[in-house]
């Protein structure tokens, strides 16, 4: 069996490969290692397409074993992270179609909401939301306004943003060009920060103004 490449444009070995590498050996507690270091985030990501947490626990276990059975189909030339993650992905897609009964679902169709494709028409950022809100609540609120986002958004958004791959892992994850990535993952934090600004002025109490020894 051939020796896996190191990652394109890095001169030392990831030491995800080192463990794919173990695996293939008869190692199976080195994949328990990688099963680990990335469950949850296969679960987040696998919770922001499916909206369930029961599929994604179903899909994050799924894609283990798939990833496992297809462990011969990693060649290394991209991160063994984007690599699960793209097959997470098609899990959690698989699950939706199932879901949604004869209504298929492509990453790569537009998805036209309400305000429309993109948000026409921004109102300004309430001035320091956090002292109005404990962080508790604010991540709430945060997950709350991610999961209305149009799903094609979402899911840019969520590997890009949320889960921290580049803008070449998230195309390559998602059989996107980069330039689809960036103009999606725009459209999603436009609509986010509109959604969040009306969160927030529909939630803040107005105050009314006052004048030292007088009445407004």
């Amino acid at each position: 069996m051939s020796t896996i490449q190191s990652v394109a444009g890095q001169d030392e070995q990831h030491p995800d490969v080192a463990l794919v590498e173990r695996v293939r050996a008869g190692d199976v507690s080195a994949y328990d290692t990688l099963v680990r270091k990335y469950e949850r985030q296969l679960f987040r990501i696998s919770q922001h397409i499916t909206q369930n947490r029961e599929d994604a626990e179903d899909v994050m276990q799924d894609a283990f074993l798939k990833a496992y059975e297809k462990l011969d189909q990693f060649q290394g030339n991209s991160k063994f992270y984007t690599w699960l993650v793209r097959i997470a992905v098609n899990e959690s897609l698989m699950r939706l179609r199932k879901r949604r009964t004869g209504k298929m679902v492509s990453i790569d169709d537009d998805i036209v909401t309400e305000e429309g494709s993109m948000p026409r028409d921004f109102a300004d950022w309430a001035p320091n939301p956090e002292q109005n809100y404990n962080q508790a609540e604010l991540a709430e609120i945060l997950k709350k306004t991610i999961q209305g986002l149009p799903e094609g958004f979402r899911l840019v958004f969520a590997l890009r943003d949320v889960e921290g791959l580049s803008t070449e892992e998230t195309a390559e994850t998602l059989g996107l060009s980069v330039p689809a990535v960036k103009s999606r993952l725009l459209r999603a934090r436009l609509q986010l920060r509109d959604r969040l600004t009306r969160y927030f002025k529909k939630k803040t109490p107005a105050v009314a103004p006052q004048v030292n020894g007088a009445e407004a």
